[in-house]
């Protein structure tokens, strides 16, 4: 898992050439002005998601990961905390769905808190739990990129 603010993401060109194209994507994007949905950056290999949400507490957030990408989060405008963890140290809570690419677990993890301009590389052995609010009753409106990256 890497943590950074997207003026550095040029210390991660590499980590390979999918990578690359995805941050510079994020770097190339006003994603105030940006609808939400998803945009095709090169093809099924790589893929945006743009949302805007609220965030949620922890009691109501889920641990994922995924097999398939590589998880780009991007925070465009907000703050939000990502809980993360190794996979090693969580148990299936629902099987892994080849459709969505995406299972849910169960344990404990770390959290950090991902501000404007901060994102995160999240490879299929980091688990995580997005969009969890800073305080624990408190909501804040997030938008947020997600770029799936296909990992190799």
């Amino acid at each position: 898992m890497v943590i950074d603010k997207l003026e550095n993401s040029n210390l991660y060109t590499g980590f390979g050439d999918k990578i690359r194209k995805a941050l510079q994507y994020l770097k190339q994007n006003n994603f105030i002005e940006i609808k939400d949905g998803r945009y095709e950056i090169d093809g099924e290999d790589i893929y945006a998601s743009v949302m805007r949400y609220k965030t949620k507490s922890v009691a109501n957030g889920k641990w994922e990961s995924h097999k398939k990408y590589i998880d780009v989060q991007f925070i465009a405008e907000g703050t939000e905390r990502i809980g993360y963890s190794n996979i090693n140290n969580m148990v299936i809570k629902e099987s892994y769905s080849e459709e969505k690419d995406i299972q849910f677990l169960k344990g404990k993890g770390d959290f950090f808190t991902a501000e404007k301009n901060t994102f995160a590389i999240l490879f299929p052995q980091d688990v995580h739990m997005p969009g969890i609010s800073n305080e624990a009753d408190r909501q804040s409106a997030v938008i947020k990129v997600v770029v799936k990256v296909k990992a190799e």
